[in-house]
C-alpha cells in the first residue's frame, strides 16, 4: 500500500520497487514474510492475515492514511491448477481482497486500486480463445476470483470516489521466493541442482510453446504510471514486455548465460525432480555452503516447479495456438517501457543469486 506523495504515505501487498524508486511515496508492504529486496528499497513491513477481517480493519486504522492500494496478493492450492476450478478457493480470494478494501475505503482516503489478474480472465483454462486477447472482449463465464475482485472495486470504488486500473500481465519473471508462479525460482534451482549433482543441464519439457513474459521491473513501472495517469483511471490492460521467447530454442542460450552445458536427457518433471531424496540433500548442501537465506527447497519454490511443468508440458503443447495478449491500448494510453525477455530471465537469475537466494550459479554475464 501506498500513501500519496509528500508527507503523507502509502500502503498494500504489493513488490513495489516502482514507487521507491521514483521517490516521494510511502510504502508499506504487507505479506507473510518479508520480502528479500535489494539494498536502498526503503519501506514499512506488515505481516497481515488476510483471510481475518477484524486483524485487517486493525491494521488499516494502526497506518498512515492509504491513498493507494495494489493489490497482489493469492492463495493457490498444492499443484496450482487443481485450485483454479475449485470454488471455495475462489470465494476465499474474493474474501481476502474485501477484507483489505473495505476499511481502506471506509476510511475515505483511497484515491487509486490497481489489481493484477493475468490471462485466465480470458477463459484458456477452459476453452481456445480468439487472439489476440483484448481487453474489451466480454467477460467469460467462468469461475473465477478475478471476477469477485473486479465486481468489488468497482462497487466500493462507485461508493468511496476512487479510481482503480486492472492489469493483466501473463508470465512473470522476477525475484520473489516461495511464491506461486515465479519460473525464475523453478529454473535457477534447477540450474544449481543439476550442476551439483553432475547431471546434464537439460531441457525440462517437451514443449515449444510461445511465452510472453512480463518483467517485474517493467510491471512495477507500469503500476506506478497507473497510480497518477488520468488515462489508467477505471481501465484494464493487458501488459507484457513486448516480445516473445520460446524457451526450448533459446535453452542453449540459457546454458551458456549459466557456465552450464546443454543436452542430455531431462527429468520426467521438475515436480518430480525436486521431490527426490538426493534433491533435496543436495539443496541442503548448497543452502549450508552458500548461507542461502531460504534453506528448505519447498521455501523457495513455493508452487512454482509446478507452473514450470505446465508452461512446458503437453497441455500447452497440445495448443494449436500459442496465448498472445494485444499490449496495444496500454502503449496507446501513454505506457510504452519494454525489455528483453530472455535478457530479463538472466537478470532475475543474478539477482536471486546476489539476494542469496539461489547460489552462485551464473558463471557469465549477459553480453
Amino acid at each position: 500500500m501506498f500513501s500519496s506523495p509528500g508527507p503523507a504515505g502509502l500502503s498494500a501487498p504489493v513488490r513495489s520497487s516502482g514507487f521507491v524508486r521514483r521517490g516521494g511515496w510511502r510504502v508499506t508492504g504487507l505479506s507473510r514474510r518479508v520480502p528479500v529486496v535489494s539494498e536502498g528499497c526503503v519501506f514499512q513491513h506488515m505481516a497481515v492475515d488476510l483471510d481475518d477481517r477484524v486483524v485487517c480493519a486493525a491494521a488499516v486504522q494502526g497506518l498512515l492514511p492509504v491513498t493507494h492500494l495494489v493489490y497482489a496478493a493469492v492463495a493457490e492450492a498444492p499443484g496450482l491448477v487443481g485450485g483454479w476450478y475449485d470454488a471455495a478457493l475462489i470465494a476465499r480470494n474474493g474474501e481476502m481482497f474485501a477484507n483489505l478494501l473495505d476499511p481502506l475505503a471506509a476510511a475515505g482516503h483511497l484515491r487509486h486500486v490497481s489489481l493484477l489478474q493475468g490471462t485466465k480472465a480470458y477463459g484458456g483454462h477452459h476453452h481456445a480463445v480468439v487472439l489476440p486477447c483484448r481487453e474489451d472482449a466480454a467477460r467469460d463465464a467462468h469461475a473465477n476470483f478475478y471476477w469477485l475482485h473486479e465486481d468489488h472495486v468497482r462497487m466500493r470504488a462507485a461508493e468511496a470516489g476512487f479510481s482503480f486500473t486492472i492489469f493483466r500481465p501473463q508470465v512473470l519473471v522476477g525475484g520473489a521466493a516461495g511464491v506461486a508462479m515465479n519460473l525464475v525460482a523453478a529454473l535457477g534451482a534447477y540450474a544449481a541442482l543439476t550442476a551439483e549433482l553432475g547431471l546434464p543441464f537439460a531441457f525440462p519439457g517437451k514443449s515449444e510453446a510461445m511465452w510472453e513474459m512480463v518483467d517485474t521491473g517493467l510491471l512495477a513501472e507500469a503500476l506506478a504510471w497507473a497510480a497518477e495517469a488520468p488515462a489508467a483511471a477505471g481501465q484494464i490492460f493487458n501488459v507484457t514486455n513486448g516480445d516473445v521467447l520460446v524457451l526450448a530454442h533459446d535453452w542453449p542460450r540459457l546454458a551458456g548465460a549459466l557456465g552450464l552445458e546443454s543436452g542430455g536427457e531431462a527429468p520426467a518433471s521438475l515436480a518430480g525432480f525436486f521431490a527426490e531424496a538426493r534433491t533435496q540433500q543436495a539443496w541442503s548442501r548448497l543452502a549450508a555452503r552458500h548461507g542461502l537465506r531460504v534453506p528448505v527447497l519447498a521455501g523457495l519454490l513455493g508452487e512454482s516447479h509446478h507452473y514450470m511443468d505446465l508452461l512446458l508440458g503437453p497441455r500447452l503443447a497440445a495448443r494449436p495456438l500459442p496465448m498472445l495478449l494485444s499490449t496495444i491500448k496500454l502503449r496507446q494510453a501513454g505506457f510504452g517501457e519494454c525489455r528483453d525477455s530472455f535478457t530479463s530471465l538472466v537478470h532475475w537469475m543474478h539477482r536471486m543469486v546476489a539476494l542469496k537466494l539461489l547460489p552462485p550459479i551464473c558463471h557469465k554475464e549477459m553480453s
